[in-house]
């Protein structure tokens, strides 16, 4: 089942997806990197901030974090999220 979600993380890498784990987490983000047993996703940081239009203060995506290959039980592309 890792290889399936390795070539899947491989395929929407550089998109964001939502990614739901073995413990019920739900972690929703860009992926930057894929290694053999990990994906490293960017979260998307929270709306709002100081400026104008989308180029303000506090918009974009956080630090890479890495999510265990062996503990994702299902991945949905990004698009399809609505936001």
């Amino acid at each position: 089942m890792s290889q399936h979600y390795y070539d899947l993380c491989c395929r929407y890498n550089g998109k964001v997806v939502r990614i739901t784990d073995r413990s019920g987490r739900t972690h929703v983000g860009r992926i930057c990197r894929v290694t053999s047993n990990k994906v490293f996703i960017e979260p998307r940081m929270q709306r709002g901030g100081f400026g104008y239009g989308p180029y303000g203060y506090g918009r974009g995506y956080g630090p890479a974090y890495g999510i265990g290959l062996g503990f994702i039980t299902g991945i949905v592309l990004g698009g399809l999220l609505f936001w």
